[in-house]
């Protein structure tokens, strides 16, 4: 069966051509007999081109869901059995040769009417009613009509026997189908967790080789870069108080050399915090006195062209992160936004909101700026070590990389989503200090 042809649209519609077709079988009927034994009188005409008519209206109306499945098969079995009557006691009642077909309605009504047993009950009724009726009109003796009506009460029962078991195997496959797709959904999170775990355990593994190479590349860079600063301090001082031309511009040659040597010193600094395997155990951190200097601080790098607010629930709990790496990724969410809002044309003032409240697990706070936000394809690498949208010089890719592994060695998750009035928005989650604690990382 096509899609189109499950719809409930296309199944009335399927229902009510069985009512057609009926009507024109019957119809049929009326031909041949016509054919092989000539008009037929006219009350039989007029019987069967009512039952033909009831037919063809029962159609339209199952066709144009006005009638319940039950009711319509109820109908079809009265119309039926009273057509039949008509026929039957037209001729010759109990000897009629058309009085066997009685039995015929509730077994064809618990055929193409499965799902109720209503329309098969009210058929068996009007059946063995129908008997009486035609035995009685004849004058059938009780001891004759007794074993007559029981025997075609227990043929009839046949049809009521059938539509119950019907529906039970109707019901059991229902069951196995969606016993089946529920094995078929359950497989699929299982491969789907399965394939989360693969690409978290890879992931675990290219930060720990990362985290080598950074240890390794910082232990050796560090060396010599002592060496070369040492060597800078050295000529500056024997610059000193020369005041020729050529002078100066050695002097100033030497001052873009340090301040190169001191960003090679930075990075190699975030290296090594990167790599290092934890960060040292610390008291429990507050989220309030950390947002209030996390924005004192970024001041400073705004120099008065934006503001941050703070919007800070009250009585905040502990959180699992220690005071000072609390700081220094609220520290680094700031400026992150900050940076990201100067890249705005036109050029606008940079408002960075931080929020914080409570949460069933702890504390959430937000950082959400009033930028363009973070592009779609940068979502996903946001976080990734040595990953950076700056110009070269201006960022290392390590900055959120690391706020991340601090906040996820606590427990805690750190994430990014783009507000729908448009900016970007950083979400923290920590975990509240449980009592007993009194030393966390």
């Amino acid at each position: 069966m096509d899609a189109e042809d499950s719809t409930p649209e296309a199944l009335l519609r399927l229902k009510g051509k069985t009512y057609f077709v009926s009507a024109g079988m019957i119809l049929a009927s009326m031909g041949l007999q016509t054919l092989l034994w000539g008009p037929p009188p006219a009350l039989l005409f007029w019987v069967q081109a009512l039952w033909i008519a009831s037919f063809a209206l029962l159609g339209l109306c199952v066709g144009a869901g006005r009638l319940a499945p039950w009711i319509s098969g109820s109908l079809s079995g009265l119309v039926s059995i009273v057509s039949l009557t008509a026929i039957i006691d037209f001729t010759g009642r109990t000897e009629s040769p058309y009085f066997v077909t009685l039995i015929s309605v509730p077994l064809l009504l618990a055929m193409f009417t499965p799902d109720s047993s209503a329309s098969t009950l009210v058929g068996l009724v009007a059946m063995v009613s129908a008997v009486v009726g035609l035995n009685v009109r004849a004058g059938v003796s009780p001891q004759v009509l007794l074993p007559q009506v029981v025997t075609y009460v227990l043929i009839g029962s046949i049809g009521l026997y059938g539509g119950r078991t019907y529906r039970k195997l109707a019901q059991a496959e229902r069951v196995a189908q969606e016993e089946r797709l529920r094995a078929l959904e359950q497989l699929a999170e299982s491969e789907r967790v399965r394939r989360q775990a693969e690409t978290e355990r890879a992931e675990v593994e290219r930060l720990v080789l990362v985290g080598q190479l950074a240890s390794g590349v910082a232990h050796e860079v560090n060396n010599p870069l002592a060496f070369v600063k040492s060597n800078l301090h050295y000529l500056d001082k024997e610059l000193e108080g020369v005041l020729s031309p050529e002078k100066a511009e050695l002097r100033e040659l030497l001052s873009e050399t340090r301040q190169g040597v001191l960003r090679i010193q930075q990075i190699v600094m975030d290296l090594r915090r990167f790599a290092r395997p934890a960060p040292e155990p610390e008291e429990q951190g507050c989220a309030q006195e950390a947002m209030e200097e996390a924005q004192r601080m970024a001041a400073m790098r705004l120099h008065g062209r934006g503001e941050v607010v703070l919007e800070v629930a009250s009585e905040l709990p502990p959180v699992r992160l220690g005071q000072r790496y609390l700081v220094q990724v609220l520290l680094n969410l700031l400026l992150n936004a900050a940076d990201s809002v100067e890249e705005v044309v036109p050029p606008r003032p940079p408002r960075i909101l931080m929020r914080a409240k409570r949460t069933r697990e702890g504390v959430r706070l937000e950082v959400e700026d009033n930028g363009t936000g973070i592009p779609q394809h940068v979502l996903p690498r946001l976080f990734e070590p040595f990953f950076t949208t700056k110009p070269p010089g201006k960022g290392t890719g390590l900055g959120l990389a690391l706020c991340r592994e601090y906040v996820a060695r606590v427990g805690g998750t750190l994430s990014a989503e783009n507000r729908p009035e448009g900016g970007a928005r950083l979400i923290l989650s920590l975990g509240e200090v449980s009592e007993g604690s009194t030393s966390l990382a």
